[in-house]
């Protein structure tokens, strides 16, 4: 009984462990593969400021031209 209880361990540390444990971790990524709520949320928060950021840039620019019209040249 004892070898038997043997191959059986064997058996399950060398096939259905290690099959076990690729099926559950495939599982967990194809329940995260979408965005989550709050990682839309901050998506939509990034967008926003990158597009104020770009406005501000803008602004900026239109300033220097006004001032400064060969500011470009000098960088």
């Amino acid at each position: 009984m004892s070898g038997f209880s043997f191959v059986l361990a064997v058996l399950f540390m060398t096939v259905v462990a290690p099959l076990w444990i690729i099926f559950h971790y495939i599982t967990k990524w194809r329940g995260q593969r979408g965005l989550s709520a709050q990682d839309e949320q901050l998506l939509a928060e990034l967008w926003d400021i990158s597009n104020r950021l770009e406005g501000r840039i803008h602004a900026l620019e239109r300033v220097l031209d006004a001032e400064s019209p060969n500011w470009r040249d000098k960088l």
